[in-house]
């Protein structure tokens, strides 16, 4: 029995605020904008919904499906990247959010994994995640993201 190799990026914050707000933030295509650049997200988040991650201008970033949803708990997305040929050549990876109360704040983490070796998707997300989350956690706790492109 041989075992797949994998590649996965993790990373947690803890952010001074609800679980039921978060939920919103990473779910609302407006919201969404603010903290991802510009990006904009159309699903309807629930399991086995198209989800697609779009450029300001329209364009396809990247596409999937809904795994799973449980508001304000997690949300398991399948996704492969759309614009970058040798990121869209690995195929789909398997994004996994999970939203835990604490007193007085959430902590989000973001599991994000393909069953490939060594991944240039993984490598790509691990630049692109922290500064999304970062900007995702000044927005929901000043109500300013921390940094434009």
């Amino acid at each position: 029995m041989t075992e797949s190799a994998q590649s996965t990026f993790i990373y947690v914050t803890y952010i001074r605020t609800t679980p039921e707000k978060l939920w919103a933030a990473l779910t609302d295509a407006d919201t969404m904008k603010a903290y991802w650049f510009g990006m904009r997200c159309a699903s309807d988040w629930k399991a086995g919904s198209p989800w697609r991650l779009e450029f300001g201008d329209g364009r396809l970033a990247d596409s999937g499906e809904i795994l799973e949803a449980e508001a304000p708990k997690k949300l398991v997305v399948k996704w492969r990247n759309e614009f970058r040929p040798e990121l869209t050549a690995e195929g789909f990876s398997t994004c996994t959010m999970t939203i835990e109360p604490l007193k007085g704040a959430a902590k989000l983490t973001v599991v994000h994994t393909i069953d490939v070796e060594k991944s240039k998707l993984i490598e790509a997300v691990s630049g692109g995640w922290p500064q999304v989350l970062s900007n995702l956690k000044s927005l929901m706790e000043t109500g300013e993201v921390a940094w434009t492109r």
